[in-house]
């Protein structure tokens, strides 16, 4: 508690915030209009995967088929075990990266990505995939952007330890006031978005600060329409992947960087 406070004390006496801006919706300045009524839109589901073999069919089995032009694809990190086999069987498109990283991963699976609208989840069971199309609707309907899942509002109590809730906690904080913004759930890997938005934003991590700065890009974007949506999250089916205390703290780090250097270069 001595190092929350002591980091919410820095930053209130340090940072500026902007107090209007919005809890869930940021609206931007562009209106794309609906897609033709009755026309599928053209959609693209990127899992990152590494040694998935447990939960990945199950994963994929979980997406509705039928209301998009569907593009199913896995980055895959170089798995050991069966996930690839498994995916390409369920109908997966497979798309290898030798580089490491979470963010990696996504950079990859955007530049290869097939349709207009991106959705993004992992491939351990833990976010809803049943509930893609009303996210892909509701970006239609509503002429939104970018959709982003709250995870921590319905939480289902198993899924999460009290150490990744702290952190989560921690991390949604620090995104909030250094950047002016009223997020739940800085850290959700489910996103539902037009591909058009990754030409006018910027990410730079490749590793699991990819997930906070596509948020922070997307929101502070003048021209982007962004909201936070909550959704279901369950239990995760495998392996946690997920340094706890490498990955927050350097997720935290990168924040302030992010938020006072000047000048950041792309990274393709």
């Amino acid at each position: 508690m001595v190092i929350t406070f002591n980091i919410g004390y820095y930053i209130q006496n340090h940072i500026q915030i902007n107090p209007g801006e919005s809890v869930t919706e940021k609206k931007g300045k562009t209106s794309k209009g609906s897609s033709a009524k009755g026309k599928k839109p053209k959609v693209t589901v990127i899992i990152p995967t590494l040694n998935e073999e447990d939960s990945i069919g199950q994963t994929l089995d979980e997406i509705p088929k039928h209301f998009a032009k569907l593009e199913l694809m896995i980055v895959d990190g170089l798995s050991k075990d069966r996930t690839v086999e498994i995916a390409r069987k369920k109908g997966a498109r497979i798309v290898m990266e030798k580089r490491k990283g979470y963010g990696r991963a996504y950079k990859t699976g955007f530049k290869k990505a097939m349709g207009d609208i991106i959705v993004t989840l992992d491939g351990d069971t833990t976010y809803p995939a049943y509930d893609i199309p009303r996210l892909v609707k509701m970006l239609i309907d509503r002429d939104l952007d970018f959709i982003t899942c709250d995870r921590l509002s319905t939480l289902q109590k198993e899924a999460m330890n009290k150490k990744h809730r702290l952190g989560n906690w921690v991390l949604a904080k620090t995104t909030n006031v250094l950047f002016g913004m009223k997020i739940k759930d800085s850290q959700s890997g489910m996103w539902v978005f037009r591909r058009e938005i990754l030409d006018k934003i910027k990410v730079t991590s490749d590793g699991m600060a990819l997930s906070e700065e596509i948020k922070i890009e997307a929101f502070k974007h003048p021209e982007i329409k962004a909201i936070e949506v909550p959704v279901e999250y369950r239990i995760r089916i495998g392996d946690i992947k997920l340094d706890t205390w490498g990955d927050g703290v350097g997720n935290w780090k990168f924040l302030f960087r992010k938020r006072f250097r000047k000048k950041t270069l792309q990274v393709d």
